[in-house]
């Protein structure tokens, strides 16, 4: 049997590298079909326990109507005024992704910007100049503390450190987690 391709998701465009989506034997919760994919990220939804839910109904929206949940919080970035069907989109119809806190999806140019997981320790060591300075002042941290941050870093580890790509510009953001 052929595999099936998966959705596209314009936010999230690796789910199964990142770890948000992986292969798997079950049905889907929501449809009722084994697609051989399951969503493995977090799920803020009443519903327990957590559904098991395939890519096709979260490109869908099925599966956040269903269960009135959302895979990512709206709140960040409608603060920053990204406009109402793009939030829709990315907390709704997007995959998430697993945090120590809860996720915050970077925007950037007026626009939510693509998750491609964890970031890797020799690009965010590699940031100098005013790429080094925009980053401390996002995720407000000195230079000594970003070293110190450095020194321990591990992909996956704690702190997390995420990257996102801007869809407009292609600026690399580094958003920092931590339990």
């Amino acid at each position: 049997m052929r595999p099936m391709e998966l959705p596209k998701f314009r936010y999230h465009p690796a789910p199964l590298s990142t770890g948000s989506i992986s292969p798997s034997t079950e049905a889907c919760d929501c449809c009722g079909l084994m697609r051989g994919f399951e969503y493995t990220a977090s799920f803020y939804s009443t519903q327990r326990p957590k559904p098991k839910l395939c890519p096709w109904c979260i490109s869908s929206g099925k599966a956040s109507h269903k269960y009135d949940g959302e895979f990512s919080d709206p709140f960040p970035l409608k603060k920053t005024g990204i406009a109402n069907n793009i939030v829709e989109e990315v907390s709704k119809r997007t995959p998430g992704y697993n945090s120590w806190q809860q996720e915050e999806w970077a925007s950037h140019c007026g626009d939510s910007c693509e998750f491609h997981g964890d970031a890797k320790s020799d690009e965010i060591a590699s940031l100098t100049g005013k790429e080094l300075a925009d980053h401390l002042d996002r995720v407000r941290l000195s230079f000594d503390q970003w070293q110190s941050l450095l020194r321990g870093y591990q992909e996956g580890g704690n702190p997390a450190v995420y990257k996102f790509i801007c869809r407009h510009c292609g600026i690399s953001i580094y958003p920092l987690d931590f339990t």
